[in-house]
């Protein structure tokens, strides 16, 4: 019996079939990356193809891309700490966008300012459109990774529950 090259098996070897796409984006008044790229390696490492559109994205050009793309979920990122009131003017228009009424969009990272002990920012943001909230200080990377290996196939996804989660 011959021993394989190197060169050999890795002719041999099959490229997993990507899951999908996942487009990841910070909001108009964000100009952080490393959080955005530390979430494309993560998702990519589930088996995602990862549309990373960068820092300061504005909400026309979100709703365009995503559009565009028509990925399996939206997550965005947000650090400086306006991502609850971005967020809510991003899901707005997101959710008005017919192609993207039934895909799973999540926000995460520092929403606010403020602590925010008294609010319920997650909540809120849940009422108004987000799958699922991930708020820094409540182990988000691991809720995040429950969330992402949960997420169903476009083909079974239905329209959003009303009764969304926010972790």
């Amino acid at each position: 019996m011959s021993e394989r090259t190197s060169v050999e098996a890795v002719a041999d070897a099959r490229p997993v079939p990507s899951k999908g796409t996942v487009v990841v984006s910070s909001l108009a008044s964000d100009s952080h990356t490393w959080n955005l790229v530390f979430l494309q390696l993560l998702i990519e490492e589930c088996g995602y193809e990862v549309v990373n559109l960068g820092p300061c994205v504005p909400d026309d050009v979100l709703v365009a891309e995503c559009s565009r793309h028509r990925p399996e979920m939206v997550v965005i990122s947000s650090v400086n700490g306006h991502g609850y009131q971005d967020g809510l003017r991003a899901i707005e228009r997101l959710r008005h966008c017919d192609p993207l009424a039934a895909t799973p969009i999540v926000i995460g990272g520092k929403l606010g300012t403020d602590g925010g002990e008294d609010r319920d920012r997650a909540g809120e943001l849940v009422a108004a459109g987000f799958d699922a909230v991930f708020e820094d200080g409540k182990d988000p990377i691991a809720a995040f990774q429950s969330f992402l290996t949960a997420l169903p196939r476009p083909e079974l996804r239905q329209l959003p529950d009303p009764a969304r989660i926010s972790a």
